[in-house]
Formats: structure tokens, sequence, C-alpha cells
């Protein structure tokens, strides 16, 4: 069974995450000392942030839910992943890492998936969130990229296309999820 915060990230990435101009602001869910910085021109889904933090509510109870934010954008997934790849001063990104047995998993890296598997992953979150999701409407491979967080900066997951819980859609778009 995987992680709770697997849970949360296959939540928001499927639901996965306001125009950010690329400098450094506290932005939803943030506080001064942690910084979200979005991807230039994507925009804020407050939907899917509020979902993703039910859903950390319902998995953790008696822990607050960590700063999260979600944006999308028409941008590819290789853009937006050197966006964030250059920003955290990673030296690129590496591929997929599904097949590698190492313990260590290199700071920025690719990975696939199929929106239906993992959907029906999550299907009993989303029953207990009273979320009324038609899951048999996820259908389809995703591209994503996995960008480790730094001191003050969010684990950024980069996703296209992502299956949205709240509106049970496809959504042929590139997913930002930014969580502490």
């Amino acid at each position: 069974m995987p992680s709770v915060s697997r849970w949360i990230v296959l939540l928001a990435a499927l639901a996965l995450v306001a125009a950010g101009c690329g400098r450094e602001s506290a932005g939803p869910g943030g506080t001064d000392s942690f910084a979200f910085v979005p991807y230039p021109g994507a925009r804020y889904l407050p939907q899917l942030t509020e979902a993703t933090k039910k859903a950390h509510t319902i998995l953790k109870p008696n822990e607050e839910a960590p700063p999260v934010a979600i944006y999308d954008t028409d941008a590819p997934v290789d853009d937006v992943a050197g966006f964030y790849v250059k920003e955290y001063g990673y030296r690129g990104i590496a591929p997929e890492v599904s097949n590698d047995f190492s313990v260590v998993k290199p700071p920025a890296y690719r990975r696939s998936g199929d929106l239906a598997v993992d959907v029906k992953g999550i299907e009993p979150l989303l029953q207990k969130m009273n979320l009324a999701t038609d899951v048999s409407k996820a259908s389809g491979s995703y591209r994503a990229v996995e960008v480790a967080p730094k001191p003050n900066r969010p684990r950024v997951t980069i996703q296209r296309p992502y299956f949205d819980v709240t509106t049970s859609e496809v959504v042929d778009r590139t997913l930002i999820l930014m969580a502490r």
C-alpha cells in the first residue's frame, strides 16, 4: 500500500496542481519562511488544492495539512520541469527510475503511469472525501517529472495529462503540484 504522502501526491496529480511572475512569494498555503514559485503564466487551481488538503486531513486526522499549491498550464512537461530544475539548481532530469533499485533517487527524475490504475488506487479515499468522482472516466497514460524539495522550497510534481477528481475529466494540460 502506498505511503500517505504518495496518496496525497496521487490525489493531487490525478486531480490532479494565479499567474506567477517567477519571483519567490509565500503564495497560497505558504508562509514567510516557505516559498512557492509558480511557473510563469500558470493558473492556480483552488478546488484541487483544497481537495488535497482535505485528503491529508482524512489520512492523518491529527496533523495539520502541509502547505500545498496546485497549478496548471498549457506549457509542455519538459518546459515546466526545466524551469524548476533550473530554479532549484539541479543539473538535469534523470530518466525514469522505476526499474532502478537504488535507495537514493536523483533530485529530478521522470516517471510515467496510467490514470485509470492510479485513480482506482485512491477510490476509497475519494469516497471518504464524499467526492462524486466517476473513476471510469480516468483513462490514458501520463508523463511526469518529480523534483525534490530544497530548504524553503516545495517538492514539485509535474504531470500531463491529469485526471481532475472534482470534475471527473482528463485534462490535457500540465499539472504542477507543489507540496512541503
